[in-house]
């Protein structure tokens, strides 16, 4: 858990002139505070009769500011007096993070000593200009067959995983981070259960991992501030030209972190309650995610939970218009046992042409008519139009799909590499290996 006071003293170390204020009132998750010399983004301290506690102004109105607790928010009283700490939200970077749990401030969540990180960089860092940039075009490898040689993806790509509870996001991104072709793998889990948490330290790949958590008993704030704590961590690898991979599970628990703030500071409900910022935030966010001309690349998989199985849900329909690939999970195929439960038809990666070979891209396009051909079959067959035998095109189609389900099917553990995936697809087809 986060220790308020911890932050606090953290933010008092880097502290400049001091500038006091008073608590107003504390309504929701807003703490009113008078006006003096701060600025939207600075941190604050609130005297308490526990300990220091830490806040972050997010706005004003009129002469009173407005500021979310880094902490429990609890025994505030009015009038405490408030000072400034001179500190803008910064997370401390460095090598010394690999391996390592921390909370949106830094602070370790894995009983080991603090990291020994003396660089800091800016939470709220910006996205690189349009001439910072280098295009996508080179494969990235995720060690999971169905999404290598059908949906193929590439460095500096942002993928969404789309899918209702229970359809197995989570244990798709956790095999893709264990298995990816990446130097370091930065992971923010974003409102999730604690028992991810436990598993993920499980990991033998931990070693080239970073994990940001802030599960979802934390404040909104720490959990908005969790997804920017985890791309701030891979841009700094990026900047030291290493190939990142950055994992944030969930987007979605993001949205409803920023939708919390959002109606407390007073904004207007918009689409199923969402205020206007939420959508303002969310490209922010993911347009941090890109390759760097000068070399290194952050390649994300960001994760959506689609409510009632809705991809018109308005969070994840704004997903699928920012991201460059949408994998979406089927809740029939989770049911069946089939993992990963991967709709390939509905399902897209708009770079593919870009990363993969033509060969590889006909095998993959072969496959899709066959599923698609399949789909037809089943259709036919469940309103009573199709016998088996009477048709050899769809006979053949169902077979041919029956093998292609066994390839996709692959269990966490297992990392195959991508030409291995597509021999064995091509196998599937009764076609020779691309070169």
């Amino acid at each position: 858990m986060i220790d308020a006071g911890a932050v606090a003293r953290t933010v008092r170390a880097h502290a400049g002139p001091v500038v006091g204020g008073r608590v107003i009132e504390v309504t929701g998750l807003i703490v009113h505070l008078t006006s003096f010399a701060v600025r939207v983004g600075d941190i604050v301290e609130i005297s308490t009769d526990e300990a220091p506690l830490a806040c972050e102004v997010v706005g004003f109105r009129g002469d009173d500011l407005m500021a979310v607790p880094l902490g429990p928010a609890r025994a505030i009283r009015p009038g405490a007096p408030v000072w400034r700490s001179g500190a803008r939200s910064q997370v401390a970077v460095g090598d010394e993070l690999l391996g390592r749990f921390i909370d949106p401030f830094g602070a370790p969540l894995d009983g080991l000593p603090p990291p020994r990180a003396d660089a800091r960089v800016p939470v709220d860092g910006r996205p690189l200009a349009i001439a910072e940039r280098a295009q996508v075009d080179r494969r990235f490898a995720t060690g999971v067959r169905v999404v290598d040689g059908l949906l193929p993806c590439g460095r500096g790509q942002r993928v969404g995983i789309f899918a209702g509870a229970g359809c197995g996001k989570s244990v798709l991104v956790e095999q893709i981070a264990a298995h990816a072709d990446a130097d370091v793998v930065v992971i923010g889990l974003i409102g999730e259960r604690g028992r991810e948490v436990r598993e993920l330290m499980a990991s033998p790949r931990r070693g080239r991992m970073v994990a940001v958590v802030a599960t979802a008993d934390r404040s909104p704030l720490e959990r908005v501030r969790g997804a920017a704590t985890a791309c701030a961590i891979a841009e700094h690898f990026r900047a030291c030209g290493k190939e990142v991979l950055l994992v944030i599970d969930s987007l979605t628990r993001y949205a409803m972190a920023l939708r919390e703030i959002g109606l407390s500071l007073g904004e207007p409900p918009a689409t199923k309650g969402y205020p206007p910022s939420v959508f303002a935030a969310l490209p922010r966010l993911l347009e941090r995610v890109a390759p760097a001309a000068d070399g290194g690349a952050i390649t994300g998989f960001f994760t959506v939970l689609v409510e009632g199985d809705d991809l018109s849900d308005p969070i994840a329909d704004s997903a699928r218009s920012l991201l460059d690939a949408h994998v979406v999970l089927s809740r029939d195929l989770a049911d069946r046992g089939h993992f990963p439960a991967i709709d390939v038809l509905a399902s897209a990666s708009r770079v593919a042409r870009r990363v993969a070979s033509p060969e590889a891209c006909a095998l993959a396009e072969r496959a899709r008519g066959v599923l698609s051909e399949r789909r037809a079959a089943l259709d036919l067959q469940a309103l009573g139009a199709y016998a088996p035998g009477a048709n050899p095109a769809l006979d053949r189609a169902l077979a041919v799909g029956a093998r292609i389900d066994t390839w996709a099917r692959q269990p966490p553990d297992v990392a195959v590499p991508w030409p291995d995936s597509l021999r064995r697809l091509a196998a599937a087809l009764d076609q020779e290996s691309p070169s």
